[in-house]
């Protein structure tokens, strides 16, 4: 009879919270049991306390956390904790926007977790026996602390990745360095170091103009800093390492200084892409740094490898919406040429490699006075996910070097070819059109006024703006050109966008 009434899931009740207590509060009672997938606040008659319901991926995990769990004294009451079965967590209902309302699930893309590689022989000090080390580590941090021991078979390294507040993740990264010393102390292998890795988007802003940000923090941290080579990266893994040499303490607080660098860098990027989510039409998530929020769960795309929001290019090779060559004109200040290209081409040849387009910078018109030519024309061939990555780059690369007016974003004109005889759609009736592009893109976009130039089969398209907007611009225009080159058949009417553009940018009928 009650046979039917517990269907096993991973999913526990926690009740006798008090009302004030939070998913950090908790956290490191439940995470050394497993992942905590979502959590969700269920309905309570006392006001004075809260009930949640915990979602781990295995029903093992959940009944490990339940005997961890109950009993356990938080500010004066006892936790009680229990299997949770699908009736009963249908008898209460979910109550939205509590304090715990979907804390690792949902928010947690936006954290930014602390990536750290550890020789492969110091992994077993870390977990120590029967996971014992590991276990205190994130209970006393309130870290959570996975060691992806089984990803790279065989490699001589191993990455750890620790979840948290900036603060705990620095206690448990101190507190891992602290086993670390301990083991080659015991083995005689001398000094450790730190080694942090990071998405190679974000290393430009770590070192900075010149290498100031980074000679800053060697200076303040009494440490010595190293990056690894952009050579060392590859398309299946775009992390960079930040080699960090001191003493431990001092190790701690550079990391720290590091950690909240490249999270400050990774929350601008995600802040100047927001207007534009979802806006890019027929292109591969993967291509587009999928935005922010997609649900990846707290372990990643790429499991091991960037396990924080694919908003950067995962750089696999992508089929289908990939395969169209585009071009692509970009304008860059005379004097950034110098930077794009690097020393004997190498920075040119690594955005060539790493994007599959091809760039190419033209040469100084011998015909005009050289002062009078401030800008350069880079040409770009490639899919959309290969004009993504190179325009990325070269966007990158001129924030690096500094080429920003004050806070502002780097702003450079792009330039694409539509037909002339799509020029009219894209301006709209009375500009409506082109006013609502620029209004939803952030960009500044100049067209020739219609029937300006009939002789010609192609119309250039000026777009000004930071690299997202006009990222948003390129494909939204492309998307309306693509749309009536192969109308939908069955429709007899003029041209239309897809669905999910046609609220942002009006699409007309025959004229």
């Amino acid at each position: 009879m009650f046979g039917h009434w517990k269907i096993a899931t991973p999913k526990i009740i926690v009740s006798n919270l008090p009302q004030h207590v939070r998913f950090e509060d908790i956290e490191h009672l439940l995470t050394p049991h497993g992942p905590v997938v979502n959590v969700d606040k269920m309905n309570c008659k006392d006001p004075a306390s809260q009930i949640v319901q915990i979602t781990f991926e295995t029903v093992e995990q959940a009944q490990q956390a339940v005997n961890h769990v109950n009993g356990v004294e938080l500010e004066g009451r006892h936790l009680r904790a229990e299997m949770s079965s699908d009736k009963k967590g249908r008898r209460g209902p979910r109550v939205p926007g509590a304090p715990f309302g979907g804390l690792p699930g949902q928010n947690r893309q936006t954290d930014f977790p602390l990536r750290i590689l550890v020789q492969s022989d110091m992994v077993g000090a870390i977990i120590g026996r029967q996971g014992s080390t590991i276990r205190q580590i994130t209970q006393q941090t309130r870290a959570r602390v996975d060691v992806h021991r089984k990803d790279n078979v065989g490699s001589l390294e191993k990455a750890i990745t620790i979840y948290g507040n900036p603060e705990n993740c620095t206690n448990a990264c101190k507190r891992i360095l602290d086993v670390m010393q301990q083991e080659a102390n015991n083995t005689n292998k001398g000094d450790i170091s730190l080694k942090i890795l990071a998405h190679n988007n974000l290393i430009g802003r770590i070192i900075g103009k010149g290498g100031n940000t980074i000679k800053r923090i060697m200076q303040e941290t009494d440490t010595k800093i190293t990056v690894s080579s952009i050579n060392d990266i590859n398309s299946f893994n775009l992390e960079r390492i930040i080699t960090v040499k001191g003493v431990i303490e001092n190790m701690s607080k550079a990391e720290a200084q590091i950690s909240a660098k490249l999270r400050q860098s990774y929350e601008n990027d995600l802040q100047a892409m927001a207007p534009q989510t979802m806006m890019f039409p027929g292109l591969h998530p993967m291509a587009m740094m999928a935005t922010a929020g997609i649900g990846y769960g707290s372990r990643g795309l790429y499991t091991g490898q960037a396990p924080y929001p694919g908003i950067y290019p995962a750089g696999a090779p992508q089929s289908g919406a990939g395969d169209t060559q585009e071009t692509t004109y970009l304008y860059i200040p005379n004097n950034a040429v110098g930077a794009i290209i690097g020393t004997k081409g190498s920075h040119i040849r690594n955005i060539i490699r790493f994007s599959g387009a091809t760039v190419k910078i033209a040469p100084l018109d011998e015909t005009k006075p050289q002062d009078m030519q401030t800008e350069r024309r880079v040409t770009i061939v490639g899919s959309p996910e290969a004009q993504w990555k190179a325009q990325y780059l070269i966007f990158e690369k001129m924030r690096e070097e500094g080429f920003v007016a004050g806070s502002d974003d780097v702003r450079l004109t792009v330039e694409i070819m539509v037909p002339s005889s799509q020029v009219g759609r894209i301006i709209g009736k009375g500009g409506q059109n082109v006013r609502e592009l620029q209004r939803v893109t952030g960009s500044v976009i100049k067209l020739p006024e219609q029937g300006s130039s009939p002789q010609e089969d192609e119309t250039t398209v000026h777009i000004i703006g930071p690299f997202f907007s006009v990222q948003s611009a390129q494909r939204r225009i492309r998307a309306m050109v693509l749309q009536s080159v192969a109308p939908p058949q069955g429709r007899p009417r003029g041209p239309r966008l897809p669905k999910d553009q046609q609220a942002d940018v009006p699409a007309e009928g025959q004229q």
